[in-house]
């Protein structure tokens, strides 16, 4: 439980279950003290449809005794596991332990598997039939998500499949990215670029990087104030992989094609971040899973073993 404020709701939620459990007690308790009026038949006296009367029966014992033993439980249960606001229990469970565990076990259970692998140049992984189903299996739990089940990606998500790559298409730079994870930021250049009509020239001038139908007035008019833009992009907009700047003359679009996509580009900026798989994936998961990626666009010719 998350004590961002005070210790007050650990104590709060740690009372009110106590509480609860006293007060269940002593509900028990009282129905089985309580005196109810009776008649000589050991009635309560009220009757329904003329004939249906209340009996003054105590409880069985077996359910008083089963509703106790649930209560021993739960005290017991408290005392053993975290369920009292920030105490932890006398055995120290926590699902985060009890998930580590778990995934600790499946990495031995798979580890020789894997082995195998990891001897291996990632070229020849990706030649290898069963390590690209193995590949591809890591790829849909961990990656389809952003990336699409066939790996063409998104706006905002890279596509895997083609030749264009933000950091690098080499085997250790796409283990590089799985591993460490990337956070890509261009910030919003409106006010270095100039006016909005100096905003749309540049856009037509990217456009025209890449032969994408465009003003050529307009785009000559955005050559100069293009160069805040070329620090990251390139004089000639072909991007800089050791920053993760685009290329701009490829004609492929990670966040939308045309002058309004790119406007809004430049005014608002972009923030993407791509999520560090260290702590998700071991080392040799990470080199079979790499070598699918690299294969995805390289496409060597598949071995099977």
């Amino acid at each position: 439980m998350s004590d961002f404020t005070s210790n007050f709701w650990s104590v709060y939620v740690a009372a009110i279950t106590l509480i609860g459990i006293v007060a269940c007690l002593l509900l028990l308790w009282f129905s089985g003290k309580a005196k109810a009026n009776t008649a000589g038949d050991n009635t309560t006296g009220h009757v329904w449809d003329g004939d249906l009367r209340e009996m003054n029966n105590p409880l069985p014992r077996w359910w008083v005794g089963l509703f106790i033993i649930t209560v021993l439980f739960a005290l017991v249960y408290l005392a053993l596991y975290p369920g009292l606001g920030t105490y932890p229990g006398l055995l120290g469970w926590t699902s985060r332990g009890q998930y580590q565990t778990e995934v600790s076990k499946g990495n031995a259970e798979v580890a020789p598997l894997y082995a195998r692998y990891s001897s291996m140049k990632p070229e020849d992984v990706a030649a290898d039939a069963q390590a690209m189903a193995i590949g591809e299996r890591l790829f849909m739990n961990n990656c389809a998500q952003c990336h699409g089940s066939d790996a063409r990606g998104g706006n905002g998500f890279p596509n895997l499949t083609d030749s264009d790559w933000l950091y690098g298409g080499t085997p250790d730079k796409i283990i590089e990215t799985i591993t460490h994870g990337r956070i890509g930021n261009m910030p919003p250049m409106a006010a270095a670029v100039g006016s909005a009509d100096d905003v749309k020239n540049v856009a037509q001038y990217v456009l025209s990087l890449s032969g994408s139908p465009h003003d050529s007035l307009r785009a000559a008019l955005g050559k100069p104030k293009f160069a805040v833009c070329a620090a990251c992009h390139g004089v000639d907009g072909k991007g800089n992989q050791a920053i993760g700047a685009p290329n701009l003359t490829d004609d492929i679009w990670l966040h939308g094609y045309g002058e309004k996509a790119i406007v809004a580009m430049i005014n608002n900026g972009m923030t993407n971040q791509m999520p560090a798989q260290e702590n998700r994936l071991t080392e040799p998961q990470i080199h079979v899973l790499a070598s699918y990626v690299w294969g995805l666009s390289n496409k060597p010719s598949p071995v099977s073993r």
